[in-house]
Order: structure tokens, then sequence, then C-alpha cells
């Protein structure tokens, strides 16, 4: 059986309760403070991910393995970023796998990039588009402390004036006007391509199908996914009083080819 052992400059999920988690760099000779005590670095490395460790007040905390889903919701933001449970939809819609290449246009600080470069690897690759700047930078951030940069190529271009590459598995959006790359993403995708779009307002979709529509696209659907956590308790079970309620609404389709002429 295979152990999974702290080294120095991992990454780390203190988990003291549901509600408080930190995600932090493992750093030989320092230590993590927080309200329940501090935590030294030194005593951390060479255990098991996974193991329980008293802080400088008797506090336990539990040394978790960061997933997916902590990289992305624990990641350096400047924008609002995209849901776990809609990142889930768009990469089955997706059709992606390892050695898919992927076009995505806006990056913004690099959630749904994360979970498309984790599912490309290890021979494929993101081309993500991102007029802003400081977004890439900020971006690549949060790409490196995931260990997927090598998978992606940041591109400081407006991807409305067209896309660069051709013959792409698919094409990811979440930019504010989607129905204006649709044509430049049925010139990009190979052949029964996949498009995916994330819109939060109906208005914005509705110009998406229509666009998608013109632009010889197929088998589009449009689905909005809400989830709700439960409080489970024993004599207590029931859906808990707040939740994210709309984040967006997803937009689906593929390419089909032209008729020949």
């Amino acid at each position: 059986m295979t152990t999974q052992k702290i080294r120095e400059d991992d990454y780390v999920l203190f988990y003291l309760s549901q509600r408080k988690t930190y995600m932090v760099k493992v750093e030989k000779g320092k230590t993590f403070h927080t309200h329940k005590g501090f935590i030294k670095f030194d005593d951390l490395i060479g255990k098991e991910y996974g193991s329980k460790i008293l802080s400088s007040l008797g506090v336990e905390f539990v040394a978790l393995k960061p997933l997916l889903r902590d990289y992305i919701i624990k990641s350096v933001r400047k924008t609002q970023i995209t849901y776990p449970k809609d990142i889930a939809l768009i990469v089955m819609f997706s059709g992606i796998g390892p050695g898919s290449r992927v076009v995505e246009a806006g990056t913004g600080t690099g959630a749904l990039t994360t979970a498309l470069a984790h599912f490309v690897k290890s021979n494929g690759r993101v081309y993500s588009y991102e007029i802003r700047e400081e977004f890439l930078k900020t971006a690549r951030k949060n790409l490196k402390r995931a260990g997927l940069i090598d998978f992606v190529e940041l591109k400081n271009k407006d991807v409305s004036v067209g896309i660069d590459e051709s013959d792409v598995d698919a094409v990811i959006l979440d930019l504010a006007t989607p129905w204006l790359i649709v044509s430049h993403a049925y010139a990009a995708l190979k052949p029964c391509g996949t498009i995916v779009s994330f819109s939060p307002t109906i208005d914005q979709v509705v110009k998406t199908v229509e666009a998608l529509k013109e632009n010889n696209f197929v088998d589009i659907e449009t689905v909005e996914c809400l989830m709700r956590r439960m409080q489970t308790e024993r004599g207590k079970t029931r859906p808990q009083t707040l939740m994210t309620g709309h984040t967006g609404y997803i937009t689906f389709a593929r390419k089909a080819m032209k008729p020949k002429a």
C-alpha cells in the first residue's frame, strides 16, 4: 500500500471544521498561525496526509491533501469564480479528457482554467484567452499553485477578433458576449467538436443560441444547475437554510459539418 507523505513545498488543507479550513504551503522553519494556536511546519513534514496534529493551544487539526475543488475554492480572486457545481457540468458536456485540446475565454483568475487543465493533462493543452493582463497574472499564480501551469497557454488577446488554434476538441466560453465568438469557435473546432457557454442571464443565452443555430451547431441544450447542502443530524436532518442559488446557465452544442456546395 502506497502512502502520501507531506513534503516541503507541498500544499496542505488544514481542516478544523466544515466552515474553517486553511490551505497553506509547507515551508521548512516556518509556522502557521490561527486563532486556535500555531502549528510548526517542521512537525508536519514527513507525516502522512490525513494525520491529526495539535496546535500550540491543544486544538486538533487534520492535515488533508487538497483536492481540485480546494484549489478552485481557495484560489486568489479578482473576479467571481465559476462554482464547482457548474464546472462539473461544463467538463461533462464538453467531453474533454486526457489529451484534449481546449480553447477557453475568458480566463478570469483561472478557476475554470484550473479544472480544464486537470482533465486534459498530461498530454493535452488549454489555450486560455483574456484581455485583462492583471487577471492573467493572478491566474498564473493559481495554476502554479495547483501544479497545472505546464498544461495551459495563457493568451493576452481579444478572442472576439479570432481564435488562433484550429482542430480543437472544445471551446469553453465564460464572457459577457459569447454570441460574438460562436463563428470563431466553429472555425476552430474539429468536426463534431463541442462548445460550452456559461452565462449569468437568460438574455445572453438567447442571443448565444440564435448564433449557434445560424452557425450550423446542433444538439443545442441549456441547463441550470442548483445545489443545496443538507444539515445531517439525527432528528434534525433538513436542507440548510442558506444556499447559493442561481449562478448561471450552461449552453452546450456540437459542430455539424456544412453541406458541400
